[in-house]
């Protein structure tokens, strides 16, 4: 691609729908790409689609359970190690949890997998993003939805579970993820939440077989390509947002006021989520 400057990626849960087809785009722009994914042979599959495309030397699959604290803090110690420099972290790990499970450090699962672990690979792969010229963070979720909130009172959920409950609260707690780090200027790069609404894509197999089956049918008639969704991402890794924060809800620009950015729950949530990383055992 002409002008095009190459990139090192990273991607969570970059093995399925989005983030494998986000992965894929950005090899084909000759960058280098690393994906956390907890399939191996999701994976595997991957890397050999890239070796197809001629891109297999710059592709890179780490295999880690992201719903882990200890093994977040591995996999961003093997990019760190390795990588002095990344330009973008596009997080889109997530997965539907039908009943309430606790991880190995006793936190709710969907609260570990998709919230914390997005939370931590940007707090520790920061001093790398720092060291690039316009580095980016995207956070595939829900913003714009003001459905759900952050159960203060309890925010692993053991008094009263539901899968959409749990998923909900985590997408709320990723917008105001998205608001705690450009309010705190910790890093050069630029936020982006991004909601790319219904899409072809994600892994729809914890779910019970009928739901699975309404989803993909509804799918067929009413959910975007995974091709279009991801366009704005594969773009703003070449062209950064100059706002510190963007949210962007289906193509169309998210209002920062909303009460679901609010800028002291953003800070009260970066707080709590301090305090409960200090309080697990280092693993």
């Amino acid at each position: 691609m002409s002008g095009h400057t190459t990139k090192t990626v990273v991607i969570s849960g970059g093995t399925d729908g989005m983030g494998r087809a986000t992965a894929l785009a950005r090899l084909g722009r000759g960058d280098t790409v690393i994906v956390i994914g907890s399939s191996g042979a999701k994976g595997r599959a991957l890397a050999e689609e890239a070796t197809r495309t001629g891109a297999g030397e710059r592709f890179r699959f780490l295999r880690a359970d992201l719903s882990a604290v200890g093994e977040v803090r591995r996999v961003a110690d093997e990019i760190t190690d390795r990588h002095p420099v990344v330009d973008a972290l596009v997080l889109c790990a997530n997965r539907h949890s039908p009943k309430r499970r606790e991880t190995a450090d006793g936190l709710e699962f969907t609260f570990a997998l998709y919230y914390l672990s997005r939370y931590l690979l940007g707090e520790l792969l920061r001093p790398v993003m720092d060291a690039a010229s316009a580095p980016l963070i995207v956070n595939v979720a829900g913003v714009g939805n003001t459905a759900g909130s952050v159960h203060w009172d309890d925010l692993q959920l053991r008094r009263k579970y539901g899968m959409v409950r749990a998923q909900l609260q985590a997408g709320r707690a990723n917008d105001l993820l998205g608001v705690s780090f450009a309010g705190r200027a910790a890093g050069k790069a630029r936020y982006v939440l991004y909601h790319p609404g219904f899409t072809r894509s994600g892994d729809l197999s914890p779910l019970h077989p009928v739901m699975r089956g309404a989803i993909r049918l509804l799918a067929r008639f009413k959910a975007r390509p995974v091709e279009t969704a991801i366009r704005p991402i594969v773009e703003w890794i070449d062209a950064p947002p100059p706002a510190p924060l963007t949210a962007v809800d289906r193509g169309r620009p998210v209002d920062l006021s909303l009460p679901t950015l609010d800028e002291h729950d953003a800070e009260r949530l970066a707080q709590l989520t301090e305090d409960l990383l200090h309080s697990l055992p280092h693993r």
